[in-house]
């Protein structure tokens, strides 16, 4: 049997063994002595918070970490996104490329698109894009999807999701150190 959109399934199924296996009192052990790495692993981590299938893996490490310090721990984990964010943007932009084509000629997308540039005009429609992008970059779900998204739909600069990946990573990185 194929998937029609084998890589989106394959994060959804990380998504669901990380909340397996973060909720084993075990791991939370492990995770918990994996933050006497200190700041360095919050670098680390926040690489892996950037990869679609690690992202999970980095979501539970920032939650279950009891940093002393919680805002020097969302700015290195911050950096080490960045650094994860120009990864993929440099050698695999291309990784969820043809599964967003293939979801933007179904349907219901098109169907979406039109009507929410009748009710929003393009400007909006615009704007919204580059703040749901924005939102999947701050969140631990894919970084791919939101570097995707702004890369194949719109005419951003490197600089520019250098600046937007490291504000809204350490948001979401700050976020998950507080719950």
């Amino acid at each position: 049997m194929k998937f029609k959109y084998p890589k989106i399934t394959g994060f959804i199924i990380a998504v669901i063994l990380a909340y397996i296996i973060f909720s084993n009192s075990t791991v939370s052990s492990f995770i918990l002595h994996l933050g006497k790495l200190s700041y360095l692993g919050t670098f680390i981590a926040g690489i892996f918070y950037t990869f679609g299938f690690t992202s999970p893996f980095s979501a539970g490490f920032f939650i279950d970490l009891n940093p002393l310090n919680i805002w020097l721990s969302g700015i290195f984990g911050g950096i080490g996104a960045l650094i994860g964010d120009m990864l993929i943007f440099k050698f695999a932009k291309k990784s969820f490329k043809d599964e967003f084509k293939r979801i933007r000629n179904e349907k219901i997308i098109k169907k979406t698109g039109k009507i929410m540039e009748k009710i929003f005009g393009e400007n909006v429609q615009g704007f919204i894009l580059y703040l749901f992008a924005a939102i999947l970059i701050a969140s631990p779900l894919p970084d791919e999807a939101g570097l995707t998204i702004l890369a194949g739909l719109t005419k951003i600069k490197v600089s520019a999701i250098a600046v937007i990946s490291i504000i809204f990573n350490t948001i979401g990185i700050l976020i998950l150190l507080s719950i």
